[in-house]
């Protein structure tokens, strides 16, 4: 039976990278990532609106684990709908990136992917 794998940024090469952005985002940004809207950064976990750090690109399709241009601040419940499942449609272009959410977006990733694979 195969063992599972801790992730790099609860238990691994990340580790540190990780906390040390997470502190520079929770200090920098006001509103979640992915539903717009402000968050209350002084409720705690398991409060639904608490505070969280979302990977932009989910760690396992592909997104780094520590990058501060993968990492933003996001509700609880939001990164928790947001998952990392990838919706099947009709023919996509390669890089587009669509989740399983219906939120409102305070971005477009499909750009911030384009970038980051320009470097």
């Amino acid at each position: 039976m195969p063992q599972k794998r801790n992730r790099p940024d609860h238990d691994g090469t990340h580790r540190l990278a990780f906390e040390r952005n997470k502190k520079r985002i929770l200090a920098s940004q006001d509103c979640c990532g992915i539903c717009g809207k402000p968050v209350d950064k002084n409720l705690k976990y398991p409060a639904p609106l608490s505070p969280c750090i979302d990977h932009i690109i989910p760690i396992d399709r592909g997104g780094h684990p520590s990058d501060m241009a993968n990492l933003q601040l996001a509700h609880w419940i939001c990164n928790r709908q947001k998952s990392n499942k990838l919706t099947g449609t009709k023919k996509k272009e390669q890089d587009e990136v669509s989740t399983n959410r219906m939120l409102p977006q305070s971005m477009d990733w499909r750009q911030f992917r384009e970038k980051s694979e320009e470097k």
